[in-house]
């Protein structure tokens, strides 16, 4: 059982780590988030990941916590709810971001504001690795 748990851990950071390249060919998504500059707390509970966006670009995307470096909001979800969620079709519920956090699958915190007024741009960044998650997924 551990061994399918580190699986999915791994799973859920390389996906993670699929985003950058995954934004850079959607550039639609980039105009969407072009007034976006934040600093944030993305990923799997156990092993959050720093993102710095600037312009609707990640342009750095670090295992957190590093040291010195602050964030305005953080948003953390289980490797089993990222799972979930990156399949080709999410049953209810495991759909959206704020679905995940009713279900208390994830949580939200810090300033909110970045968030709430991106939260368009956040749920198709966060979605990007659901095409390519099912296939390397063990």
């Amino acid at each position: 059982m551990s061994s399918a748990s580190n699986a999915t851990d791994n799973a859920v950071l390389k996906a993670f780590a699929t985003i950058p390249a995954l934004l850079e060919q959607t550039p639609e998504l980039i105009v969407r988030g072009r007034f976006l500059d934040c600093e944030c707390l993305l990923g799997p509970t156990g092993h959050p990941l720093h993102a710095s966006i600037r312009a609707g670009r990640i342009v750095d995307l670090t295992s957190a916590p590093v040291l010195m470096r602050s964030w305005r909001f953080a948003y953390r979800a289980s490797p089993a709810a990222w799972s979930a969620y990156w399949q080709p079709a999410p049953r209810p519920g495991w759909h959206d971001l704020l679905a995940l956090t009713k279900r208390g699958e994830a949580t939200i915190e810090g300033d909110l504001h970045p968030f709430m007024t991106h939260l368009q741009y956040f749920k198709d960044v966060l979605a990007l690795p659901r095409q390519h998650f099912a296939v390397a997924a063990p």
